[in-house]
């Protein structure tokens, strides 16, 4: 298996609101940025949406070192949060359902696919690469803001 660095940061304005995520992967020499926004979401939403599109973006199985910020995104997966939400058909009480169920379901569908290690690092501390997904995340949602006038 390739083994691939993978950063992802996610950003909102107002939580919610405009939003915007980014991702750095990096295959040895090569790297590769992705972001995007969304025009109404929240900060969770963002974070987790850059770690799916940041796999989703790998071509074959791969071994998988993933940093993020987002101790909801890591410690649900580390502390397996993530799967007794699925065991419990995605719902946290009865009548309460699991918030991003969307999402969860299809990071666990792509944590299948690959290996995939997840780290938690500490946002705006200087580390070079969740600074620049910040600025991807960021730079994405205001310039959704500028095009669509929200």
């Amino acid at each position: 298996m390739k083994q691939v660095y993978l950063y992802t940061d996610g950003a909102c304005s107002g939580n919610p609101g405009p939003g915007g995520w980014g991702a750095i992967l990096r295959f040895g020499p090569h790297q590769r940025e992705l972001s995007g926004a969304h025009p109404d979401t929240t900060n969770n939403r963002m974070e987790l949406t850059a770690v799916l599109e940041g796999l989703s973006a790998l071509k074959e199985p791969c071994q998988v070192e993933l940093y993020s910020d987002s101790t909801y995104v890591v410690n649900s997966v580390e502390k397996g949060w993530v799967y007794n939400w699925q065991r419990k058909n995605w719902m946290k009480k009865p009548s309460e359902p699991v918030p991003n169920a969307d999402l969860w379901k299809r990071l666990l569908e792509l944590v299948k696919m690959h290996k995939v290690n997840f780290h938690w690092i500490r946002g705006h501390a200087g580390h070079p690469e969740n600074e620049r997904c910040d600025q991807l995340a960021v730079e994405s949602y205001q310039k959704l803001i500028q095009t669509q006038k929200i």
